[in-house]
């Protein structure tokens, strides 16, 4: 253990496919699991110092991590939860989990946060892809956010410095990570809101692969059409690399069914690109990041 950052929950060498929403992902050097600002900025000023690499993954939902892991620091932010409600406006830890956050807008009956109540991962993940779902997006009601740079100081991103597009950011090129964020939200009614977020998780139940891990959404909506059914018309449903397989339920998705490695996702999203090209003449983009080194 790194003696100068004792009393920082540090685990050497930990399979990251224990954390990842893919239950894929080799071990990382260090993982990390910082419980405060303080604890952040002492890894990442220690690890710049001694030349170390570091990233923080969030809570690992829409990414896939390669088989041979992550060299240097890996941070994840879960103890990083804290939510807060002051007046119309939530400001939430990177590390709050998205659909427990949408849970506290609706029990103060604060209305806007609804389209996002079942969309997996952390608030900062959120707003690292502007994530969205059913005609509502994270910029629709983004503030601002704390960050901390790559250099290891802290600063406060406004909502148009953040340069949001689909689901796109602008610390995707910075490197800043989201450290918390604040909301705007407007009063509704409680049961208004309750019955909109059922229905979402509803229409999301019926479409969407939830018995399964996945990295969610694989592809970015492509201007004019939609991915799946392009996926669908190039008659991939079910086919399958490995353990992972273009779900029948949606094929926008691709499900771990029988212990995938990360080379299967990458082989499978290479495949149905390279297809759906061939067939409609569409390039598909990936929405879902890939991360880390493979296997030598």
């Amino acid at each position: 253990m790194i003696e100068e950052l004792a009393g920082i929950d540090i685990r050497e060498n930990e399979p990251l496919k224990k954390y990842t929403y893919t239950k894929v992902g080799g071990p990382a050097d260090y993982l990390a699991f910082p419980r405060n600002q303080i604890e952040l900025e002492r890894l990442v000023k220690y690890a710049n110092r001694e030349n170390i690499p570091w990233l923080v993954l969030g809570n690992a939902s829409n990414l896939i991590v390669r088989d041979g892991g992550i060299r240097g620091f890996v941070i994840m932010f879960d103890k990083l939860n804290l939510v807060t409600v002051n007046g119309y406006t939530i400001e939430a830890e990177a590390g709050a989990n998205l659909i427990e956050t949408t849970k506290v807008a609706k029990y103060n009956s604060l209305t806007g946060f609804e389209f996002a109540c079942g969309i997996p991962g952390s608030v900062g993940g959120a707003i690292f892809m502007n994530a969205g779902a059913y005609g509502g997006e994270i910029s629709n009601i983004f503030l601002s956010a704390k960050v901390l740079t790559k250099e290891g100081e802290i600063k406060t991103i406004t909502a148009r410095e953040m340069a949001f597009g689909y689901r796109m950011s602008a610390i995707q090129a910075s490197g800043d990570i989201v450290i918390s964020a604040k909301f705007a939200l407007k009063p509704g009614d409680f049961e208004q809101i309750s019955q909109e977020m059922e229905r979402l998780n509803h229409l999301r139940r019926m479409k969407q692969p939830l018995e399964y891990p996945s990295c969610g959404s694989v592809f970015k909506r492509p201007v004019g059409y939609f991915a799946g059914q392009l996926i669908m018309e190039a008659e991939l449903k079910g086919y399958r690399v490995g353990g992972v397989e273009v779900s029948e339920k949606h094929a926008g998705f691709m499900i771990n069914v029988n212990q995938g490695t990360a080379r299967d996702y990458e082989q499978l999203i290479a495949h149905v690109i390279d297809r759906v090209k061939a067939n409609s003449g569409v390039t598909l983009e990936r929405e879902v990041r890939i991360i880390g080194e493979d296997i030598t």
